[in-house]
């Protein structure tokens, strides 16, 4: 695990957001460094996908800062008419912040191989050759390098989010970003979507993962948050979150979930 004199990955300082009249992130501190695997744990509606859309740029945040390698994302406006105001930076940054949906997101009028070449081609401008080598090379690392020319519609729904991590791999990016990456799966399928989230996670690759599978935060986390009602209820390594929760709100969300 990387120490605290190196500059994070990601880091988040004092980060909010509403939905309306509706706050969701009140304040959150959270930070991942290089090599990290940081888990988001927390009930539904604790504002853990919120957070990592707010990380990606993808949502907008109200007020805090965000920081990328060091580099502070820059703002114009307050509160809810805060907008990023450097559009070519959020496209600098986002491209090193690869993000892996529930939902898989692959595009169903291409190939399983197209979907994987399409962002570093068009976004990264590079040679088609080269990219379609990684692309076949990362699809057997999901172990679905037989399902290059197949569509997505004809793929399990495991396949289809192996698929998916592939693309996000394609990217080469400094950062993995997965929201509930299992939740759409049946449990016999999410055991190949664990298998390869564990070995990114061994390969040293920085990640930050929102789940509801608890045995999978313990097993791949270097460092778990859990979020309770938009704020950090308590976080640390997964040995001592999971093994002796500190707090009696993140001892009631472990005793209502599945054993770990």
């Amino acid at each position: 695990m990387a120490s605290d004199t190196d500059t994070p990955i990601i880091s988040i300082k004092g980060l909010h957001k509403s939905y309306g009249s509706l706050e969701v992130l009140k304040g959150i501190d959270m930070t991942a460094y290089k090599g990290q695997v940081v888990s988001l744990i927390g009930s539904s509606g604790s504002g853990k996908s919120t957070l990592l859309r707010c990380a990606n740029l993808l949502e907008d945040s109200h007020q805090g800062d965000i920081l990328f390698a060091g580099e502070p994302v820059r703002w114009k406006g307050q509160g809810s008419a805060r907008k990023p105001a450097d559009a070519a930076q959020v496209l600098r940054i986002r491209t090193q912040l690869s993000m892996v949906f529930q939902q898989f997101n692959l595009w169903s009028h291409m190939t399983i191989l197209q979907n994987v070449m399409e962002a570093p081609v068009t976004v990264l401008k590079r040679n088609p050759t080269e990219v379609e080598e990684l692309a076949r090379s990362l699809l057997d690392k999901v172990g679905i390098g037989d399902k290059c020319d197949a569509w997505p519609a004809q793929l399990s729904g495991g396949q289809q989010q192996r698929a998916a991590i592939a693309r996000a791999l394609a990217m080469e990016p400094q950062a993995l970003l997965f929201d509930e990456p299992t939740s759409a799966l049946d449990p016999e399928l999410e055991q190949e979507v664990v298998k390869v989230i564990k070995q990114l996670a061994a390969e040293g690759r920085t990640m930050l993962l929102v789940t509801h599978d608890m045995r999978l935060a313990r097993d791949v986390s270097s460092h778990v948050v859990f979020l309770h009602q938009g704020l950090v209820g308590e976080e640390g390594p997964p040995e001592t979150l999971f093994g002796n929760p500190q707090t009696e709100r993140l001892r009631s969300f472990l005793s209502n979930t599945s054993s770990v």
